[in-house]
């Protein structure tokens, strides 16, 4: 069957060789661009002493849910100190805050054409499946021949793992918005880009919030896989103790990584539903 065997690694390869002399400056730009990003966050998230970046992280969780919520988030992120990952965890939400706000940057206006245009949407789905099906370290092969070890390629990948449910979100929450309800807008006179922005986004912003959710948290899961291409952060202490048989660095990186997750998903669903509760005083 050798005979018959489709080389389409190699295809993918020499096109990969082909983006880099042709795109080489464009991608330098990107990864600067990045890499200073991140540089720039971590170093604010690490420059404060832990117990008052607590303090902060626990009054925006307080502020997103509620007191019960920021007490319970303290407590953990104070655990997370007692077990010297605090630096480690920094690095990692510098990592997943960087990614996801590129992710949703894209993933939003994408979503939005999505929803005006049905032959864009048909278009660009299968591509997302594409994206959320293929096995996530697949992604830092490409991203390490294009951007070296480092960083870069596990932001990188991270954004094109993590960005599908933003644009699928997006989409499905301006499509729900009530049809009479724009309609009343055409019939004010409003042009399509004002009923965008006064009606169709603020009525689908609880869902566009859940895609953002989504995006955070797959960024999360990817970022911990970046640590086998060199990314810092809980990924690389996960990598270091499965190298070395730490059971004990293992369950602390883990235990980090979770606590971590916990709260920023609360911190971003409870965003969402004061919006949500926002809107319907509003409407009121």
């Amino acid at each position: 069957m050798d005979e018959w065997r489709i080389p389409l690694g190699d295809w993918v390869e020499s096109f990969i060789d082909w983006l880099i002399t042709v795109l080489g400056p464009l991608f330098d730009l990107v990864g600067t661009v990045l890499k200073e990003t991140f540089e720039g966050l971590q170093s604010t998230l690490n420059f404060a002493p832990a117990w008052l970046m607590i303090i902060i992280l626990a009054v925006l969780g307080g502020l997103a849910r509620n007191g019960t919520f920021a007490i319970i988030a303290a407590l953990g992120l104070f655990l997370i100190a007692l077990m010297d990952q605090w630096e480690q965890a920094m690095l990692t939400l510098a990592l997943v805050l960087v990614a996801g706000a590129v992710a949703t940057i894209i993933a939003i206006p994408l979503g939005i054409l999505a929803s005006r245009s049905r032959a864009f949407s048909n278009a660009i789905r299968p591509v997302l499946d594409f994206m959320q099906t293929m096995p996530p370290l697949v992604y830092l092969i490409p991203a390490v021949v294009i951007f070296t070890v480092g960083v870069v390629p596990g932001i990188v990948a991270t954004i094109i793992f993590a960005m599908p449910p933003g644009v699928r979100l997006t989409e499905l929450g301006i499509r729900q918005v009530d049809a009479e309800v724009v309609e009343a807008g055409h019939a004010f006179g409003s042009p399509p880009n004002a009923i965008l922005r006064q009606i169709q986004l603020p009525l689908a912003l609880p869902t566009i919030m859940a895609g953002i959710n989504q995006v955070i948290m797959l960024g999360l899961s990817m970022v911990v896989l970046a640590g086998f291409v060199g990314g810092p952060g809980l990924g690389q202490q996960v990598l270091s103790a499965i190298s070395r048989i730490d059971v004990a660095l293992g369950v602390e990186a883990g235990l980090s990584v979770v606590i971590l997750a916990i709260f920023l998903d609360r911190v971003t669903a409870g965003l969402g539903t004061r919006s949500t509760v926002a809107r319907q005083k509003e409407a009121a």
